[in-house]
Formats: structure tokens, sequence, C-alpha cells
């Protein structure tokens, strides 16, 4: 995929990664705002392709009791919001069929969850909206297989397809990220991002609350880049001990800065060396 399909999105020129990132779900517009103001401005400076992401609506809870969302049209306006104010792409992920259209007419990505990537109708829904369409590889299946993934968009008449590499189920409450598969799915012309703070998500806890272990995000992002990933995915928050979903896998918003001019750094050594 072209990463020029994508709408706003800057610093196409440049040879960077693109970046993915934002809070895991819209709490609120001060926080979303908070959020992509601070990561925005990062980008522009370092001249990195910026993607804000929040997800208006959590449908993968492990309690019954846990924090969904603020309400469908009320979140996905705050994402309108965002992208409009400060001239860059957004993404939301969802997750039935019907929620495609409606969530096509605020952002400009539609991302389909980890767990829904082989369910055909969602697939082919997402691809009908013509906008580009984020896979995030099953914590179940192979890098070769989200080839099938990719297809089923292709199929559907819609060439905007990314996929995301997010760990794969090692036990019932670790995940690993096999690097293996970057090259692997690139190689099958995916355009190819890896998620830097849900592989090191901790399932299935005791609590009903997943864990997560965001002092390794720098080392999971540093990899990646030396693979040759083409954009990285890092959900990041102001607060993360105050964030209602998935405080325990972001990033603290202030540790962004020194990160991305790591990895610039890094995707500048391997670039000249190749």
């Amino acid at each position: 995929m072209q990463l020029s399909n994508i709408p706003r999105l800057r610093h196409l020129d440049t040879d960077r990664f693109f970046l993915i990132a934002g809070p895991c779900a819209v709490e609120s517009e001060e926080v979303a705002f908070e959020v992509a103001e601070k990561v925005h401005a990062i980008c522009e400076r370092l001249t990195i392709p910026y993607i804000f992401k929040g997800s208006y609506r959590k449908a993968n809870r492990s309690r019954l009791d846990s924090f969904t969302g603020i309400g469908d049209e009320k979140a996905l306006k705050i994402l309108k919001k965002v992208g409009d104010h400060f001239g860059i792409p957004v993404t939301t992920d969802i997750h039935a069929d019907e929620e495609a259209a409606m969530a096509a007419e605020y952002v400009d990505i539609l991302q389909i969850p980890a767990f829904l990537c082989r369910q055909t109708s969602l697939l082919v829904a997402a691809a009908d909206t013509g906008k580009v369409v984020n896979v995030k590889k099953g914590q179940f299946v192979s890098a070769g297989a989200m080839k099938f993934a990719q297809d089923k968009i292709l199929q559907s008449g819609n060439d905007k397809v990314i996929l995301t590499e997010r760990g794969t189920t090692f036990g019932y409450q670790d995940l690993v990220v096999d690097f293996r598969g970057i090259p692997v799915m690139q190689a099958y012309g995916a355009t190819v991002v890896l998620d830097c703070t849900h592989s090191l998500q901790q399932p299935n806890q005791a609590s009903g609350v997943t864990g997560g272990r965001p002092a390794l995000i720098g080392a999971i992002a540093n990899a990646g880049i030396a693979v040759g990933v083409d954009g990285l995915f890092i959900e990041t928050h102001p607060r993360p001990a105050e964030a209602l979903s998935d405080g325990a896998n972001m990033l603290p918003l202030d540790q962004l800065e020194n990160l991305l001019e790591r990895l610039v750094r890094i995707r500048e050594a391997v670039h000249y060396s190749a």
C-alpha cells in the first residue's frame, strides 16, 4: 500500500517509519487533545508521519464492569475534531459489520482487532468503505496466515491494507514477538506495523484486568526498527495510572520523545548500512 493513500499524512518524503499513537480509548476531549498536541509536535520536529489513534468503543473487555466508552457518536466526533484541528489522519477500531460505515464517516483508517482478524464479513465491510484498513495479526495465527486476511480485503476491491504484528500467545498470561513475521508479511506486499504496546500485554490475570510490561516498549520498538518495520503503533497517555482502559500497557507520554529520537537514529543507521 502507498502511504500517500492515507489522507493528511505528512512527511512522506523523509524515509522515516510512520507512527500510530494515542490513548487506548477516547476517554475525553481533554485527554485526546493533550496527547495529540504533544505527539504531533514531536513528530513535526522529527519529521515522522503521524496518525492519531483512539478507540471510540472498547468491545473486548475481561469483565462486564470494565470501561467501554463515553458514547459512540461523542467519541467519534472527538476523533474527527482531533484530525481536523491538527490536520492529521485518525484511526479507530471496529468490532461489528455495521460499525464500519458508521466509523468511516469520522476516521481515515479502520482498525480490525486481533481477535477478529479472520472475521470475513467484518473485513469485507471495512473494505467496502474504501478506507484504509489496518488488520491486527491475531495472537493465534502465523504471520504467513495473515496473507489470507489481506486477500479478503484486496479481493473486495480495496488495495489499501496495513497489517500489524502484536505478538503471539505464549502460555496463558504472556505474549512473544516473532520478529521474523515482519519480513514474512512484507514479502507478500503488505505495509507492516509493529504494535509495541499490545505485544507486551499480560492477559488473563486473576484480577480480570489485563497487565503489561511498558518498561520494555523501547526494546520492542528498537528491534522492530532494526528489522525494518514500516510503522510503529504505540499507545500513550499522560497519566497511565489514571487511564480508563489498558493503563498497564501504555507508555507515559513524557517518555515518548526520547524514544522516538532514538528510533530515528536507529532507522538512519539501518538505512545507511543497507
